[in-house]
């Protein structure tokens, strides 16, 4: 042969050789494949854990099988068109992935934080220091027998509430009215079910010492000034009471626990006017 010509040869081969791309070899954890990106029975299984119940056991069938498979290779397929248009390298995409990646940090710190806060509470379980005697929770149940249902209104400033105590003493229908345009407590806190050592000592004490219906107020707490009406309270048999004597108990154990703490690291509060 020429040597013209045997060197067009080798370069027609090279050049076939080059441009081909060689797929991925199949094994028999290999589910699908889009271009040279394998789709694994794990990738597979890690999207069915995504899945509800129902959905679930649907694509555990055939149909159910094939029906996942398109879904995902429809999304390897988006993406690589994606990546191919440089989407992946715009200043949108890049700045939407840092604030993802901010968020997933801030998640991640609380878990974390929430995890060791946790550990630190089991630890102190396990060394008593929490635990509540039968004899404690016999003595507390003497003395508070009941659980009291208290109203309250929460206001944000003294004149307002004075004005609203007024209105409320000169007319306690008005009651609904009132709490509607001033109160600014939750919903969950306009109305409250509790035992002494659940709430707020200072108002758990006015509403023991209040006569059932009547307006009682103002007092000031961190929460804001309340004014309240207590609207019934019933004794507790010592069955239903218990669980809650003890939690108070033991929460009551552990501010104790942490008041030394601070006396241990000094904790300091900034309190800045407005």
């Amino acid at each position: 042969m020429h040597m013209k010509h045997q060197w067009m040869l080798a370069l027609l081969l090279l050049t076939a050789f080059g441009c081909r791309q060689e797929a991925p070899a199949v094994t028999q954890d290999t589910a699908a494949r889009v271009g040279k990106e394998t789709i694994t029975e794990q990738d597979v299984a890690s999207r069915l854990a995504l899945l509800s119940d129902e959905d679930r056991e649907f694509a555990q069938t055939p149909i159910g099988r094939q029906n996942l498979l398109q879904i995902i290779t429809r999304e390897k397929l988006v993406a690589a068109a994606a990546k191919d248009e440089k989407l992946d390298e715009s200043d949108v995409y890049l700045s939407i992935m840092d604030d993802k990646r901010r968020q997933l940090e801030d998640i991640y710190n609380e878990f974390a934080a929430q995890t060791l806060e946790q550990l630190w509470y089991d630890e102190l379980k396990e060394k008593g220091e929490t635990a509540v005697s039968d004899e404690e929770i016999s003595a507390y149940y003497k003395k508070y027998p009941y659980e009291m249902t208290i109203k309250q209104i929460i206001i944000d400033n003294a004149q307002t509430a004075d004005q609203v105590l007024r209105a409320l003493k000169s007319s306690p229908r008005r009651w609904k009215e009132l709490e509607r345009q001033y109160s600014v407590a939750p919903e969950s806190l306009r109305q409250i079910t509790v035992m002494p050592g659940e709430y707020l000592p200072d108002i758990e004490v006015i509403a023991a010492n209040s006569p059932t219906g009547s307006v009682q107020g103002f007092f000031k707490t961190a929460q804001g000034f309340h004014i309240i009406m207590k609207t019934s309270d019933k004794r507790l048999s010592r069955k239903d009471a218990e669980p809650r004597i003890r939690q108070v108990l033991e929460d009551r154990k552990l501010d104790k626990v942490l008041d030394s703490l601070k006396n241990k690291y000094e904790v300091v509060i900034y309190e800045k006017s407005e």
